[in-house]
């Protein structure tokens, strides 16, 4: 059975998109520990970040390094944090979460609830300094 990101990808579940290409594909989490917090993936379904070719691991990265240069330029904070978990969902993938402090990466923390036309805004800034 396909992953909740491959639905995402293959377009069987909406998202907020921020970028895709071949091999890579990057969206706003809607259970964010901040505004702006974005996950990006292989297409390629592959539960562990470890397991993935050399190629599609540097990729993976080098990816994420141009959302996360986005991401600085739209939302207000000091630094991009990433962390690579892996235990929720069987799908490899990077979350770049807008950090001022290092308790702002804690995944313990209450999520936000943002409204459809919050995501809306923070996707369209991303989007327009990629």
């Amino acid at each position: 059975m396909a992953s909740i990101f491959t639905r995402i990808i293959n377009g069987e579940i909406p998202c907020y998109k921020i970028a895709e290409n071949e091999h890579f594909f990057a969206f706003l989490d809607i259970n964010p520990l901040s505004e702006g917090h974005t996950l990006v993936v292989p297409k390629q379904e592959t539960d562990y970040v470890f397991d993935l070719s050399d190629e599609l691991y540097t990729g993976l990265h080098l990816f994420a390094k141009k959302i996360a240069a986005a991401i600085q330029k739209s939302i207000t904070c000091k630094r991009i944090g990433t962390a690579i978990i892996g235990l929720e969902v069987p799908h490899a993938h990077i979350h770049l979460v807008p950090i001022n402090d290092m308790g702002d990466l804690n995944f313990a923390n209450s999520k936000l609830k943002l409204s459809t036309e919050e995501f809306l805004a923070i996707q369209k800034a991303i989007i327009s300094n990629l």
